[in-house]
């Protein structure tokens, strides 16, 4: 099973695998922690009443702020190549590069 994640995320090895969710889950945690006094000062929920609203862009302030977060651990943990190559595909499914 390990091999087959390996092979998915085009790891090195079960090591470099282990090193990849590592950055994944310090950068998830991270922006967690980052984005909720943002969303403090920013005040959303006096702004919002309408929950489902309040969500959508609670999620549209946090996904920067971990895509930032993902780049910044990465090349912190000398993993700026891939997951750099990881953000491309991201953008590019998003259409904001080609």
């Amino acid at each position: 099973m390990l091999r087959k994640l390996v092979k998915r995320f085009k790891a090195d090895s079960i090591k470099h695998l282990i090193l990849i969710f590592t950055i994944f889950a310090l950068s998830g945690s991270g922006s967690l922690l980052i984005s909720d006094p943002i969303l403090v000062a920013l005040d959303l929920k006096s702004f919002v009443t309408f929950y489902p609203l309040y969500i959508l862009l609670r999620i549209l302030i946090i996904v920067p702020i971990y895509q930032l977060m993902l780049i910044i651990i990465a090349t912190i943990f000398g993993e700026f190549k891939y997951f750099w190559q990881f953000e491309k595909k991201f953008l590019q499914r998003l259409r904001i590069i080609k």
